[in-house]
């Protein structure tokens, strides 16, 4: 997971994807986040505070947990990755005790274009 330095709320997303998957995840301080995102496909209006590979797929942001799953499991044609634009509150990592969450979309990227792939 490619993460602006030092952002904390990146380390409690990259905590509940080793809880949920079983996995350690390595967090690397990336200066140039930009052009890893750009490389990976990440659209510019998706851009968020961190981008992980999964299994080759591409998670921007605070993408929650059961939509990584499904989409890792069903691999929709013409997706490349899945993405948080922006740092919602309640969605995953950006959680605050007693603060309700945030509607938001989470955006399904690639060959295909853009599409929204779950709305929370």
């Amino acid at each position: 997971m490619h993460r602006d330095p030092g952002c904390g709320c990146c380390e409690k997303w990259a905590a509940q994807v080793k809880k949920a998957f079983g996995r350690n995840v390595r967090v690397i301080d990336d200066r140039n986040r930009a052009a890893f995102q750009r490389n990976s496909g990440v659209p510019s209006a998706l851009v968020s505070c961190h981008t992980a590979v999964i299994d080759g797929m591409i998670f921007e942001g605070h993408v929650p947990i059961s939509d990584m799953q499904r989409v890792l499991k069903m691999r929709p044609a013409g997706i490349k990755g899945l993405a948080v634009s922006g740092m919602p509150l309640g969605s995953a990592g950006m959680e605050v005790p007693g603060v309700p969450a945030q509607q938001y979309n989470v955006i399904a990227f690639g060959g295909g274009g853009t599409r929204i792939y779950a709305r929370h």
